[in-house]
């Protein structure tokens, strides 16, 4: 079986001197490598047919046979990595904590290695007023305390 720490090092090699990082490498037992890589303002299909080779050229089918997919980590799919959450930072943005069960949807507003926050508009009745008004809520998560993050594609 071919070893992720392999693929992984071969696309990190790939990766020096570009602004295209790695996502997420997986191979299953049946040899299907699967790589998946982002760059803030898209990937080219030129760019993952490069990588594609560049692997290629570093792997010996005569030694394991396998297949190769090579591609951007996909549009709405769960963040996996911190680069993910640091390109999208102004980008609204839908979050599903592990506790309460509800998703939100706000502006990502910030991201460390620890957590990233979300400002959400929440509905407030303020004292004395008749209507509730709209206000924007910062929430804090810790990367342990959802299910997932993904980005929200917007046709506005």
């Amino acid at each position: 079986m071919i070893d992720r720490k392999v693929v992984s090092s071969i696309v990190e090699e790939w990766l020096q001197d570009k602004e295209y990082f790695l996502v997420d490498v997986s191979v299953s037992d049946d040899d299907k490598i699967v790589v998946e890589i982002d760059h803030a303002q898209g990937v080219w299909i030129d760019d993952c047919v490069s990588l594609s080779r560049f692997i290629e050229a570093r792997l010996n089918r005569e030694e394991e046979d396998y297949e190769l997919e090579v591609g951007s980590a996909g549009i709405g799919q769960p963040f996996k990595v911190l680069q993910q959450y640091l390109i999208h930072i102004g980008a609204d943005v839908e979050v599903m904590p592990k506790e309460g069960g509800r998703k939100l949807v706000g502006v990502l507003k910030a991201a460390n290695e620890q957590q990233f926050t979300i400002t959400v508009k929440k509905k407030v009745k303020p004292e004395g007023a008749k209507r509730p008004q709209m206000v924007d809520e910062d929430i804090a998560f810790r990367y342990d305390e959802i299910k997932y993050t993904k980005y929200l594609i917007s046709f506005k």
